[in-house]
């Protein structure tokens, strides 16, 4: 192993529930439409990878605002409003770094395993999220973060970790991956790099059947699941 590659909502942080859903129904406030997400329906909306790609499916499904004329305009503003809510709700220190992360970087740099961040939200907002809940230290030792619109296609196509191989100059079998959902999940596989999945609340009831190995999260001790030496005795055994 010689990177680790880490998904950035649901896995470094619970940032879906209380950020990102949170973040959008404030902008669909803010622009007076009569709109919330719920819980459960952003469980049924994350099926959908990218924060446009899942506006975009929610207003085909339900309806768009019969005042639009440019839809395109309608969720670039929208988006951008979600971002601007996002951020705040990250810079409030509100969200904490799910436990084990900063455990697991921290083994990483200490091994000299490079490290990298994929993901399909907006890329101020991963890079927010790094720095605010990472810290300036560790964000300063990832190789490459990559995020938002850096590719054409999102997740679960393999795009984003196939970019990620070709920045870090790595072979895909060189590489882990740490993920939540089963969409992360297969653009890995599919991208060829091992994958070692997180579950949360939103994704627990998925199909991870691929995966290398499945956890209900990294864990700090006593309740340490997972370390660089369980992540290369997996590769060893496979």
């Amino acid at each position: 192993m010689k990177a680790l590659i880490f998904d950035c909502d649901g896995v470094l942080a619970d940032t879906e529930r209380d950020g990102h859903r949170v973040a959008f129904n404030k902008a669909f406030a803010q622009k007076g439409y009569a709109i919330e997400w719920s819980i459960e329906l952003y469980g049924e909306l994350l099926k959908v990878s990218g924060g446009k790609e899942r506006m975009i499916h929610y207003f085909d499904s339900f309806g768009w605002p019969s005042d639009i004329t440019d839809k395109d305009a309608l969720i670039k503003e929208l988006h951008k409003l979600k971002t601007d809510f996002f951020m705040q709700i990250i810079e409030s220190g509100e969200l904490p770094l799910r436990p084990g992360v900063a455990r697991l970087v921290d083994e990483a740099i200490e091994a000299g395993v490079a490290l990298a961040i994929c993901s399909t939200s907006h890329e101020r907002a991963v890079n927010l999220v790094a720095e605010k809940l990472l810290g300036p230290e560790r964000k300063s030792r990832f190789s490459s973060i990559l995020a938002g619109d850096v590719v054409s296609k999102k997740k679960p196509d393999s795009e984003i970790y196939n970019l990620a191989s070709e920045r870090l100059n790595l072979e895909p079998t060189e590489c882990v991956v740490v993920e939540d959902t089963r969409n992360g999940l297969l653009a890995a596989k599919t991208a060829g790099m091992y994958c070692v999945v997180t579950t949360n609340g939103y994704s627990k009831d998925e199909d991870f059947t691929e995966a290398d190995l499945v956890v209900c999260e990294l864990g700090d001790p006593p309740n340490v699941q997972v370390t660089l030496e369980t992540i290369r005795n997996i590769i060893i055994q496979n």
